[in-house]
Parts: structure tokens; sequence; C-alpha cells
């Protein structure tokens, strides 16, 4: 029994010593690193892991593609930010270029104006040799031939010099019976509330003896000044510390004040009264004032400034009175002639005959022979300002002394008003064709005044009578051209000291009466294509108003063609 239980014993050993070295044997020959799985059965989940596996590798693949797409899409708009970079600096090299050469351009273009104005000023005037010789070609103006000189000639004595006499007769019936008018005017005007007329001044065309149109009409600066204490203090644009619009140019306000108004002396200005003594009649803090009713007769409501509406209304009706008392000693009717312009008048004969005239009410400025102007008898001139206290200035007082003074230096029956008068004909007959333009008689004046200091004075003699009207029209055409004509009182320094002209006229800029043709292209262009068309029309104007041409003639008449 023991011996059984003994056995057993050690059989259990040996079979727990079996099992461990059996676990032993499997755990050794189960290492991988002895052993590898090469033979090992797949376990069951296996196939799953590597569908995820793969799903994971696509979505990674994705990404890798989005990743790359992006980054070349970046690597694009980086090449696209450089390229433009690139073109904007070309960009500027040529805009710094093209700048560079827009200005060498100009200043070659400044410095070619300039020279072809220095060598146009220096060309030598026609010698009298060449003007002597009938059969020299004459000046065209874009193809168009203008008279010769013994057409002009012939057509000026037919045509114009007859109405000289005419013009004289006139002038003396006119002066006459607005003598006896305005003498009228004074008789019925209050000398304490009413302005006071003085004597008329003849200006324009019939005083300056150059008129050819008809009929023949007199112009008359009637000037004015207030009732004391009054008394008109102008201010013109020059004197103006700020800029002046271009429009305002060449007018000037009157401002309306009393005498002394700045003085310590006595406001009666009677006398100059010492330190000692004292007036009996005013005392010496006494102000004046300005009367209500003279503010409401001379200036714009609310405003110290003249106004030339009010002037006219004056007028019209001081005119109407003056004649009512006059008009029984006469054996004519005396009627304005337009609405407008109360100081344009028209005597009536009863056989039918009428003679128009101009009284225009001027005032003074300061101590010279300038005269601020109401209303212009030929309508407002292009440009003019619209306002009612802005009068124009005239120079036409000037403008007929500077003639008398350089027809004294001309010599003998010299030219110069005839090629005024033969342009100005030819003129006023074109608009009568085509309207009226921007081009008056005062600008054929103002560039013949010009034409006048440019040259000698023997290149005015009578047989120079067409060249001297070639430079007239080339002078217009140059100056329409580049739409500058100088007025040629106004900061001319060539017209001479003996005229007068107040030095600060003399020192202003100039003044520009083409200025409008800048502002209004409508009106340049109707005025070059209207002054085109009337030298086209000169050679049929003038040969159909000479009513007998010499023979040897005719034939060359008939010859010339208008382009």
């Amino acid at each position: 029994m023991h011996w059984r239980e003994g056995w057993e014993e050690v059989f259990s050993m040996t079979a727990g010593i079996f099992r461990v070295c059996l676990v032993v044997v499997t755990a050794i020959i189960n290492h991988p690193i002895l052993f590898p799985w090469e033979n090992a059965t797949i376990p069951e989940n296996e196939e799953e892991i590597i569908h995820k596996m793969r799903a994971h590798q696509e979505k990674l693949q994705l990404a890798q593609l989005r990743l790359e797409e992006e980054v070349a899409r970046l690597e694009e708009e980086k090449e696209a930010l450089k390229q433009a970079a690139e073109d904007s600096q070309q960009q500027n090299e040529g805009r710094l270029a093209w700048d560079l050469w827009s200005t060498l351009c100009m200043i070659i273009f400044l410095m070619i104006e300039l020279w072809r104005q220095d060598y146009l000023d220096s060309i030598p005037p026609d010698s009298p040799g060449e003007e002597d010789d009938l059969h020299s070609p004459r000046i065209t103006f874009q193809g168009i031939n203008l008279p010769d000189k013994v057409t002009l000639s012939h057509f000026y004595e037919r045509c114009i010099r007859g109405t000289t006499g005419d013009a004289v007769r006139t002038r003396e019936f006119v002066e006459g019976f607005v003598d006896d008018l305005l003498e009228a005017l004074r008789s019925v005007c209050n000398r304490d509330t009413d302005m006071e007329v003085e004597d008329f001044i003849g200006v324009g065309s019939m005083y300056e003896n150059w008129r050819v149109d008809k009929p023949l009409l007199c112009d008359l600066f009637v000037p004015f000044t207030p009732p004391e204490p009054y008394r008109f203090r102008p201010e013109v644009w020059c004197t103006s510390k700020s800029s002046v619009p271009l429009d305002l140019q060449g007018y000037g306000q009157i401002k309306v004040g009393w005498v002394n108004e700045d003085s310590v002396n006595c406001i009666c200005d009677k006398t100059k009264l010492g330190e000692d003594l004292l007036c009996l009649l005013h005392s010496k803090n006494q102000k004046i004032r300005p009367n209500s009713k003279m503010e409401d007769l001379l200036c714009l409501k609310d405003s110290p400034f003249l106004d030339m509406d009010q002037v006219m209304k004056w007028f019209q009706t001081a005119l109407t009175r003056a004649w009512q008392r006059i008009s029984r000693k006469y054996e004519f009717d005396l009627a304005f002639g337009h609405l407008d312009t109360p100081g344009s008048l028209k005597i009536k004969f009863r056989s039918g005959k009428f003679i128009p005239f101009n009284l225009i009410p001027v005032v003074q400025c300061e101590d010279s022979d300038l005269y601020f102007v109401s209303h212009f008898p030929r309508g407002r001139p292009v440009g003019a300002p619209a306002s009612s206290t802005h009068w124009f200035l005239s120079f036409a007082v000037y403008e007929r002394h500077f003639l008398k003074m350089i027809t004294k230096a001309l010599p003998e029956n010299a030219c110069h008003l005839s090629c005024l008068q033969i342009a100005s004909f030819l003129l006023t007959k074109q608009n009568r064709l085509t309207g009226v333009s921007g081009l008056s008689s005062y600008h054929l004046k103002t560039a013949l005044f010009h034409l006048l200091l440019a040259r000698p004075a023997s290149d005015w003699r009578s047989k120079h009578l067409e060249s001297r009207l070639n430079d007239l029209l080339r002078f217009l055409e140059k100056s329409l051209l580049e739409k500058k004509l100088c007025h040629f009182f106004v900061g001319n320094q060539k017209v001479p000291n003996t005229m007068g002209i107040p030095e600060v006229f003399r020192q202003a800029e100039p003044l520009n009466l083409f200025c409008p043709f800048v502002l209004q292209r409508s009106l340049y262009q109707k005025t070059v294509d209207s002054f085109y068309e009337m030298l086209k029309n000169a050679s049929t104007l003038i040969s159909e108003y000479s009513l007998h041409i010499p023979a040897d003639h005719s034939s060359s008449l008939q010859k010339r063609t208008l382009l």
C-alpha cells in the first residue's frame, strides 16, 4: 500500500516535470527568431485589417494629391505675381521713357516756335521796288487771290472816297442838334438831385474819317457826374490784387461815394479850412450819408456800385423830356431807334429820309480820357459779362488821338485809312451775307494800329495800298489761327508816351481781344469760316461795286476765279 502511494507520487512528479519540459520545448519551437511563421495560419480578422489599411492608404494618396495640387497652384500664383511685377516694372520704365520723350519733344517744339517767331520778326519789310512792280505776284490766303492794286485804287475812288463829304455834313448837322438837345436836358433836370450832363465827345469811325457803311452813324459820348456831395470812384480790373476772371478783364465797376469821405476837411468842400477855423454850416464830427433816393437812382439794389440799367432808364426819361421841350422849333421828329438801347436815336424828316445817331452815357475814369461805357449801340460784344455793374472801359478817345498823331507822321495821302475802309467794307458785306461773326471792325482797327507801329512811315504811301491791305488781312489771319489779338493800348510798351495813357494800363498784362474764341469753339469756327469766305468773295464784291473798270484789266478780272 505504501509502495503504491510512493509510486503514484513519483509518477505525478514525473508528469509535472514532463509538462514543464513540454511547455519549454513548445515556447522554444514557437519563438519567432528561431522559427519564422512561414506556414502560420492567417487569423480570421486579417482581411478586415488589410481592407482598412488599403482605405487609409487611399485617403493618404488623395490627401497627397490635393497637397501636390495646392503646392502647384501656389507655385503658379507665385510665378504670376513675379510676371506681373516684371510687367509693371517694364511698363513703368516704358512710361518713364515716354514721359521723357514727350518732354523732350515739347522742348524742341517750343524752341522751334521761338525761333520761328524771331525769324518772322527779323524779316525785313518789302522793298519799294518790289511793290512798285504792277505785275508782282499777289499774296494768297489758302489759295485765294485778292484784287490787284489798280482794281483796289479804282474801287476806292469810285465807292469810298465819295462818302467823305457826306460824313462831314452829317457830323455838322448832328452836332448842332445834340448841343441843343443836351442843353434842354440840363434845363429839365434837377441840379440838386439829378446827374449832371457834360458836353458830348465824338468818337468812332465817323470822327476818325474811315466809316464806309451806310447809313452814316455818329457815336457821341455823353459824360455825366453825380450832384454834390457825391462822386464816382472807378475800380478797374488791372488794379485788383486778386485774379480777375477772363470775361471781366477790360471792364470795371464804379462805386458811388461822396466827396472827401476819407478827408478831415469840412464835408462841404467849399474851402480848405485851417486848424484854427471852424465851418459855420457843419460841425467838426458831422458825417454825411448818401440819400436813399440817390442810391435807388444810381446803384444796384443793396449795392454801392453804379448800375447800367438804372442809368439807361434815367437817360431815356431825360431825353424824352428834353425833346418835348424843344420839339416845336424843329420840322422833324425824333424817335428811339431800338428799345434795348435808349441812346440810339433817329431823326425822321417828312420826306422819309432819316439820320441815325447814338448818344452813349459814359463815366470818366479819373482824370484821363478813358470812359466807362453804359451800353453798346450795336449790341453787346462777344464774351461780355452779364452783370449790370461791370462797365466796359473804352479807349475810343485815345484811338482818335493816335490816328491824328500817326497821320501827321505818315506821307501825304497815306493808305492806312484806305486799307481799313476796304477791309471794313468787305467785313460788312460778308456779315450781311452769312450773319454776324466774332470778328468786328474794332478788331480790324486794332490790327491796323499794330501794323502802323511795326512798319516805317514810307511803307504807307498810297502806291502801297495793295501790299498794306494784304498785310492787314494776313495779320488778322495769323491772329485768328493763334486765337490771340492783343489790345493796342493795354500792356503795350510800344505806344508813345506822348499819348498820355495812364501808367497802370501801360504796365498791365496784355489783354487778348480774341479770348472768347478760346472758350467758345463754335463761335471761333464760324468766325474763321466767315473770314475765309470774305476773302473768297473779295474780288467779286469789289468788281460788282466798281461800276467802270479800265478795259485793260477787264480780261484779268474775268479770269480771276474764287477757290
